[in-house]
């Protein structure tokens, strides 16, 4: 891998799941992850959700119970405060600030 594609490699990963906390519907919540590979996060997100509540097993209305929804490089990581590894919960509000 060259040095360029190593600063466009992602290094983490906004990650949606389908959760259902104790006593709420079932909705999505939002995971920062600092793992570049995509699926990896995705299980890590998935992971930390099940700490929470109810993870979906399958579709809820049409949306896929786990979902990548934006890479983000080590720069994004760094101006947003997530290490590498770490795994942040974001809530159920769309995270714009991380999405930009």
């Amino acid at each position: 891998m060259s040095e360029s594609d190593a600063r466009i490699a992602p290094a983490g990963w906004v990650i949606g799941v389908m959760l259902a906390p104790v006593g709420q519907p079932m909705q999505r919540h939002y995971f920062g992850v600092g793992h570049g590979d995509r699926a990896k996060a995705e299980w890590t997100a998935v992971d930390q959700a099940v700490r929470d509540g109810e993870v979906a097993s399958g579709p809820v209305d049409g949306t896929e119970p786990v979902q990548a929804l934006q890479p983000l490089t080590r720069a994004r990581m760094t101006t947003l405060g997530l290490a590498a590894g770490q795994v942040r919960p974001l809530g159920w509000r769309y995270p714009r600030r991380w999405l930009s």
